[in-house]
């Protein structure tokens, strides 16, 4: 795979530990989260690493006023600090034209008319999205309207060794096929954003959730057509209600409850397999966290992509 360009960012080398967690403002923080934020955060401070925040509000439509706001002052309440001021992919639009552009000049990009209902009998991918099949890749049909700027992508494996759930491969263009970077309303696609971000950030290590292990291979492919370097990932296991459900607003999930904050990063060191003393029940958070840092153990993570979370998280 040709590399777009090897400059193109401000990538720096990795001779040490930067991770981050990125959550995005469509809600308060719920257990999922906080579960995320944490195993992020431990896994960076367990090694004497840097860890930032990223709010990833690239999607403003689906933004909720004031969200991005309360969940920094929670991630303050739990005592998970971050080493410098929080970036707002809503601000980074130019970046990420910056990179469009590239793959655009490297014709790697091309224009969409397809409508959801038109893709909408095609093949399902692994994360439930539908495989696109490729109907404007020669070009627009006459009168058609561009919806969206897609990349092509190309057949062959991408593979990742993940820290926690092993061995991961897909082939983008059989599975997937060519994935949307440029909406038609003018939003930057996900998929080009984090990687992106991750790239400028200098970001080592990528410690989030096992929703978003089946989206990694895309990531990959377009840190290789950029040029840019390839963190090292660790998927944890997504909290779920009893049904199996992921923790969500759409699964009416609660917010975390930050009243008893020592209780609730409790619950989610146990649930990352922390073992904690009995006396640890109503310790602060800092005491709480001072004890993980020294106990913390990739080793008892649940090696499962879901996992159900305390009856406090959902009820």
């Amino acid at each position: 795979m040709a590399q777009v360009s090897a400059n193109l960012n401000r990538c720096v080398a990795f001779p040490h530990y930067v991770g981050r967690f990125a959550p995005s403002p469509t809600g308060p923080l719920h257990f999922g989260s906080v579960v995320a934020a944490l195993g992020s955060w431990l896994d960076a401070r367990a090694v004497g690493g840097r860890w930032l925040v990223r709010i990833e509000d690239v999607d403003t439509p689906r933004v909720v006023p004031g969200a991005a706001e309360q969940i920094l002052r929670d991630l303050g309440r739990l005592g998970l600090e971050w080493d410098a001021e929080p970036v707002w992919q809503s601000r980074r639009g130019s970046r990420y034209r910056v990179a469009f552009d590239a793959l655009d000049q490297a014709g790697r990009i091309f224009p969409c008319a397809c409508s959801r209902r038109e893709i909408g009998d095609s093949q399902l991918a692994r994360d439930g999205s539908r495989r696109y099949p490729g109907s404007c890749r020669n070009g627009l049909a006459p009168g058609r309207v561009v919806r969206a700027w897609r990349v092509r992508s190309e057949p062959g494996e991408v593979c990742f060794d993940d820290a926690l759930q092993g061995r991961v491969c897909e082939d983008v263009e059989r599975d997937v096929g060519d994935f949307v970077l440029l909406r038609g309303d003018g939003v930057f696609a996900y998929q080009l954003a984090v990687v992106v971000d991750d790239a400028e950030q200098g970001v080592t290590d990528i410690v989030r959730g096992a929703d978003l292990l089946d989206s990694t291979p895309r990531q990959i492919f377009l840190q290789r057509l950029l040029g840019y370097p390839q963190p090292r990932y660790l998927h944890l296991p997504v909290a779920t209600n009893p049904a199996g459900e992921k923790l969500s607003k759409q699964t009416l999930a609660r917010a975390a409850s930050l009243a008893n904050s020592g209780e609730l990063l409790r619950a989610a060191l146990v649930f990352l397999g922390q073992a904690l003393p009995g006396a640890s029940r109503g310790e602060s958070p800092r005491v709480l966290l001072d004890w993980a840092l020294k106990q913390w153990d990739r080793r008892r993570l649940p090696v499962a992509r879901m996992h159900v979370a305390p009856a406090f998280a959902f009820e």
